[in-house]
């Protein structure tokens, strides 16, 4: 019993990785090259924020680093300040796990709307100190306004299909240690 427990928490990083492709593949798509459209959501931000808000062990943080990193590079963002931001603001999640377990689903999504504003601000402030060109400040909150309204969708679709919800209060993890 125990074997297969351990063997189905390696099961959902690998789903990880695999939506990770699928959303980064999906993203270098040519669908519209009209120049001024809307910026479409963050949904690989989207995605790793649910999975750390409602099991944060089913994904380590340096997966987290490598699959963002390796976006970074791939769409050739300034290598690892994205991939800096996106684990601070995990950790920081992770880190507050009780405290979301109690939340309700209005609080939980008012506080990861507060980490996506606050990872807005910090990359930016980190273009500004570098003298780095950077989009309209509209266009990237319009991103993330995008992404925040997102969150419930990425919530369902993960609850629905992947089985991924909160862990009761006393659930134990696949080592056998409370959550």
């Amino acid at each position: 019993m125990a074997d297969r427990v351990r063997g189905l928490a390696w099961a959902y990083p690998m789903a990880f990785v695999g939506i990770a492709v699928m959303l980064l593949i999906a993203r270098l798509m040519p669908i519209s090259a009209e120049a001024g459209s809307w910026p479409g959501p963050d949904l690989l931000l989207c995605l790793i924020l649910v999975w750390v808000t409602r099991r944060p062990d089913y994904l380590p943080a340096l997966l987290i680093a490598l699959v963002v990193l390796a976006e970074d590079l791939i769409l050739m963002r300034p290598p690892g300040l994205w991939a800096a931001l996106v684990l601070v603001a995990s950790e920081f999640l992770r880190s507050r796990g009780a405290l979301t377990r109690e939340l309700s689903f209005a609080g939980e999504w008012l506080l990861v709307a507060g980490v996506m504003v606050a990872m807005l601000l910090a990359y930016r402030l980190m273009f500004l100190i570098a003298f780095l060109p950077q989009p309209g400040f509209g266009f990237a909150m319009i991103q993330t306004v995008a992404t925040i309204l997102c969150y419930p969708l990425v919530v369902g679709l993960s609850w629905f299909l992947l089985d991924l919800h909160k862990p009761a209060t006393g659930e134990l993890d696949s080592y056998g240690r409370r959550m």
